[in-house]
């Protein structure tokens, strides 16, 4: 493996570990993400990673928003990231 691929690798792996911790019915924003990966600044980087999750309920990227509160995109519609979102808030007893 090449140092350039072996280094997107290491990165890869940094956010996804990163994502997965983040507990159920809490969200943060890809600027958040970003910052506790080491690539503070660099948040589209970050957000390119998640957009290649083939595991989306297992690695919850949908639990990564927007800095203004806006869901942002996902692999099954922002509708479904919302309802999503809501869903966990609701069943932690955070819902508004």
């Amino acid at each position: 493996m090449s140092k350039s691929k072996n280094y997107t690798y290491t990165i890869k792996n940094r956010i996804m570990q990163a994502v997965s911790e983040i507990p159920f019915g809490e969200t943060i924003s890809y600027s958040e993400l970003a910052r506790r990966v080491g690539l503070k600044g660099q948040e589209r980087y970050v957000s390119t990673f998640l957009k290649q999750n083939p595991y989306l309920i297992a690695i919850p990227c949908h639990r990564v928003i927007r800095k203004n509160g806006d869901c942002g995109n996902y692999a099954l519609g922002k509708s479904f990231k919302k309802y999503l979102i809501e869903r966990e808030a609701f069943l932690t007893g955070r819902s508004k």
